[in-house]
């Protein structure tokens, strides 16, 4: 029986259920992307190792000392595999159009939906030449407003602590950008949260519980309807962009800085999804993108305090530089 989803824009039809996302009904369009889990291409189970280049290793390793992650390339580029440290394997093809999974038996399909939901889908985007940023994005009245930063620079928290006051959430950890007629537009991800404990406990309190993914991640799932929280299905304008800084102890933080000419371009390159895994066309192709980005949306970046216990004056912050930029709620 095949499970049918809305992400990202596109529709995916899969084999299985994928955890953390809600069926919606079949309709007359033919499927953009296929998800085949618990089984390889075809195609590529008689190929030779030695067609098989290995693309990235990933700088970060497991106890054992391997990457976390490797990508291959496949029968010249045809497809692409995902090697990770646990035994999951992901193959994608080169036009973005099917997803293959397989994991050993110490794994569950909550462990492979993590991948499949983060990284998997974020280089699937950028293989059908949908611009990501590595950012979370709520909405501020009829426009979209992203929080680009690093790992760790809080961007899901900002999202949370947002949802919290009645702004609905877009998506989280990968805002993928559609253009049209010169405006850029964010497509709506998931309906939930993927917060730290610690997170979680910040906007929500000590007594608030969040549902783990998986019992082999960190990470708490909080899903929005369930919390009385918002979720936009619609795309949206982006109408601002705030940079998350890194945290100080400024006794002034939370506060904004303007943006030097030139840097703001700079900084999105730097804050986008997956490039250490795209080729010279397409980073060309993400350059000239986010060059109008940088050009027709307004952008400040945010420093916020290291103590986690002012992220209500982070959201009067939001609020306030919002109002600035027209934006309403």
């Amino acid at each position: 029986m095949n499970n049918h989803y809305s992400v990202f824009g596109l529709f995916l039809r899969s084999n299985l259920r994928i955890p953390g996302l809600t069926p919606k009904p079949e309709t007359d369009n033919s499927a953009n992307v296929e998800i085949h889990l618990g089984v390889s291409p075809a195609a590529t189970d008689e190929l030779p190792a030695e067609i098989e280049e290995l693309t990235y290793a990933s700088s970060y390793t497991a106890e054992s000392g391997e990457p976390l992650l490797r990508v291959w390339k496949i029968a010249n580029g045809a497809f692409l595999r995902l090697d990770y440290f646990d035994g999951n394997q992901f193959w994608l093809n080169s036009s973005g159009t099917a997803v293959w999974a397989v994991w050993p038996a110490t794994q569950s399909l909550e462990d492979v939906a993590t991948y499949l939901l983060g990284p998997v889908l974020g280089l699937l985007l950028r293989l059908r030449g949908v611009p990501c940023l590595h950012a979370s994005a709520v909405a501020f009245g009829d426009c979209a407003v992203a929080f680009a930063g690093s790992e760790g620079a809080g961007k899901s928290t900002t999202a949370a602590a947002l949802a919290s006051r009645g702004y609905a959430v877009i998506s989280d950890d990968i805002v993928a950008l559609a253009e049209r007629e010169g405006s850029f537009f964010v497509l709506p991800a998931y309906p939930y949260l993927s917060l730290w404990p610690e997170s979680v406990k910040i906007v929500y309190g000590a007594e608030k519980k969040a549902r783990s993914f998986s019992s082999n991640y960190e990470k708490r799932q909080l899903l929005l309807g369930e919390n009385r929280l918002r979720f936009q299905e619609e795309q949206t304008p982006l109408g601002a962009l705030f940079l998350l800084g890194e945290r100080v102890e400024d006794p002034a933080a939370p506060f904004v800085e303007a943006l030097p000419a030139g840097e703001l371009l700079v900084a999105l390159v730097a804050n986008s999804y997956a490039t250490n895994l795209l080729d010279k066309n397409m980073r060309a192709r993400e350059f000239e993108s986010l060059g109008r980005v940088a050009t027709s949306v307004p952008a400040l970046r945010l420093r916020s305090h290291a103590d986690g216990s002012r992220i209500s004056r982070l959201c009067d912050l939001i609020d306030e530089k919002c109002h600035e930029l027209k934006l309403t709620h």
